[in-house]
């Protein structure tokens, strides 16, 4: 694997950021919540962000799929599960019965402590050596080529790149 220090040939961008991903991914701890749950990663992840946002605002399942970017029917799936083993219920929101309000229950948010400790140990883990102006910068990079790729549209044929399109 070719060093990130190395300073003649620095990453790609996409492939740094996906190395990194991918070294989040493998800690295993890194998403879990707890060890003691019956939920499967993918089902913490959910559930962390439900009980999150939900001391903001209310959380719907359109939430779910644009923090996620994950297709409805997938994310039907996982909430009918987390449901299912006692962690959140779906309430009606008088504006509109066809609404659906995800609130976390007692059992989910008896984990609530645990997962923002778990969060606040995680960051200080990935950001540690970092100063706050560039980890300020850092984030405006990211949410910048986030929305680059939100705006544009590519096509790759023939492993040729298209002009690229902005929406």
């Amino acid at each position: 694997m070719q060093e990130t220090t190395n300073t003649k040939e620095p990453l790609e961008l996409g492939r740094l950021i996906h190395i990194l991903s991918n070294k989040i991914k493998r800690r295993s701890d890194y998403y879990n919540i707890s060890q003691d749950t019956d939920l499967t990663s993918v089902q913490q992840q959910i559930l962390r962000f439900i009980l999150l946002e939900s001391k903001h605002a209310p959380v719907f399942q359109r939430d779910l799929e644009e923090a996620f970017q994950i297709r409805r029917s997938t994310i039907t799936g996982i909430i009918k599960l987390i449901e299912q083993k006692g962690y959140i219920t779906r309430t009606s929101v008088e504006s509109d019965a066809r609404l659906k309000q995800l609130v976390p229950t007692e059992k989910a948010e008896a984990l609530r402590p645990h997962i923002v400790e778990h969060i606040q140990k995680c960051e200080a883990i990935l950001t540690s050596g970092i100063p706050d102006d560039k980890l300020h910068i850092c984030q405006e990079v990211l949410c910048q080529m986030l929305d680059n790729l939100a705006t544009s549209k590519c096509n790759y044929t023939d492993n040729k790149k298209e002009a690229c399109k902005y929406e």
